[in-house]
């Protein structure tokens, strides 16, 4: 049976998101940006928790693991690298390290690059993965602790996901996202179609989230290193995937 999500915003704009597996009851909280809307979201579900999942030691991903930890007993699982700046932190994991939430494998993934220790946690049975601050709808984490080839080598890992598996993202950065993407690859018919369906949600303050992998391939620049179009559109038709990465995200970061 595949879990239950509940996803819902937090701060300004960072998702808070429950995972409930309805068989053993067990409930997971993917990162704990803020305590009053998972506390509100722990009410309207009726869901009690039991681990948080902490993907990278950012304040606006770590803010209330002290308190809930206090108010639930719950344990924190978090990356072995960043262990010291994770407050609460009971267990450590790093790549191929499996937590479990009842029957439910969780599979962690390193993905380095906003942080170096940046961990993703994917759920293959449930075909849903939490990719927090790597790998955004139509975009990717700014780099502040890793080179670009270290998020290169990141995204390639989530890349390599199936299709069809779902991911919820650490902030609603789509919109802007979209319109920086249309400026590297606009000839990409797909990616106008959902840029526009972008700002009609986000007009409607709807979650442009979860998105999928076969989504993101076909739309998200970040991971379309290989595409004729934007390599000739950068003028990077003899780069390396890599460069071509890299030349994408110092645009954004400067658009």
């Amino acid at each position: 049976m595949a879990v239950e999500i509940e996803q819902f915003m937090c701060r300004t704009d960072n998702f808070g998101v429950l995972v409930h597996d309805p068989k053993s009851g067990e409930t997971a909280i993917i990162d704990a940006p803020e305590e009053a809307p998972i506390l509100a979201a722990i009410k309207r579900t009726g869901w009690t928790p039991t681990l948080i999942l902490t993907t990278h030691h950012h304040a606006d991903h770590v803010e209330a693991n002290l308190a809930l930890k206090e108010r639930f007993k719950l344990r924190i699982v978090g990356p072995e690298a960043e262990k010291a700046k994770i407050p609460g932190i009971d267990e450590t994991v790093s790549q191929g390290s499996v937590v479990r939430l009842g029957d439910e494998r969780i599979e962690v993934i390193e993905t380095p690059g906003h942080t170096a220790g940046h961990v993703s946690y994917h759920l293959p049975a449930s075909k849903v993965a939490f990719t927090a601050d790597t790998l955004f709808a139509l975009g990717c984490g700014r780099l502040f602790e890793c080179k670009p080839p270290v998020m290169y080598e990141s995204l390639k890992k989530l890349a390599a996901l199936p299709g069809e598996t779902a991911i919820y993202c650490g902030h609603e950065y789509t919109l802007a996202n979209a319109r920086f993407a249309v400026t590297v690859d606009p000839g990409n018919p797909l990616l106008r179609q959902r840029a526009a369906r972008v700002e009609a949600l986000r007009a409607d303050n709807k979650p442009t989230l979860p998105t999928t992998i076969g989504e993101e391939l076909s739309t998200n620049p970040f991971l379309r290193w290989h595409d004729p179009a934007i390599r000739k559109h950068l003028g990077m038709e003899k780069a390396s995937d890599a460069e071509v990465f890299a030349e994408i995200r110092k645009r954004k970061d400067n658009f």
